[in-house]
């Protein structure tokens, strides 16, 4: 897929690692709810952006809505717990993740599910990832972010506080854990902003989407 990105400022050559999972900073949403944020958790991201527009096998969705089928607005790629992930730094961030939150999760991440957010006309409406075991415990969904910076929007499933704006830039990192998916919902908001491709990489345990 041919796509253009413009290249960082904070993010030129290839890529130079992982910062440690230490740095992560956590805030406390409420009814056992958090997020870990670690911006420009990967250096040098540029590179790994191309690749995986390029190389990932991206497919287009539907879906029936108010009785019509409808283009989803993004496009998707999933790897399960046995298939090979499309570049080994995501390998290294799967095994960094799993090991950094192994005691509090109790369990490795497995799978990871792309999107690719084309330009603003592309989003993600408001949802939890309760597929699955999330629907009734406690989990977590690490996502990478690459490309040009888009708001993940968080807000309580039962109203009563206002909405959570986490900006997202190029290689950087957010956990979702606690009740998140089950107390929280959140959205990438579409925007009539003139904004360029974005790539989200999310990492789950078995059993949760």
């Amino acid at each position: 897929m041919a796509v253009h990105l413009q290249n960082s400022l904070f993010d030129q050559g290839d890529l130079t690692g992982l910062r440690p999972l230490d740095e992560l900073t956590r805030t406390q949403l409420g009814q056992g709810a958090w997020l870990d944020v670690l911006p420009q958790w990967l250096t040098g991201a540029d590179s790994l952006f191309d690749v995986l527009a390029r190389e990932v096998p991206w497919r287009a969705e539907q879906r029936v809505m108010y009785e019509r089928v409808v283009e989803v607005p993004r496009l998707l790629s999933f790897f399960g717990a046995d298939d090979p992930l499309p570049h080994p730094v995501l390998d290294e961030a799967r095994t960094a993740l799993s090991a950094h939150f192994a005691q509090e999760l109790g369990e490795p991440f497995t799978t990871a599910g792309l999107c690719f957010y084309r330009d603003g006309k592309d989003g993600v409406a408001w949802h939890g990832d309760t597929i699955g075991r999330g629907s009734k415990e406690d989990t977590m969904v690490a996502i990478l972010s690459l490309g040009a910076p888009r708001h993940l929007v968080l807000r309580p499933r039962e109203g009563g506080a206002p909405p959570v704006r986490r900006p997202l830039g190029h290689g950087d990192l957010i956990v979702m854990g606690g009740s998140c998916q089950r107390t929280w919902e959140h959205a990438i908001l579409k925007t009539a902003r003139p904004v360029g491709p974005r790539i989200s990489v999310q990492f789950r345990p078995r059993g949760v989407r």
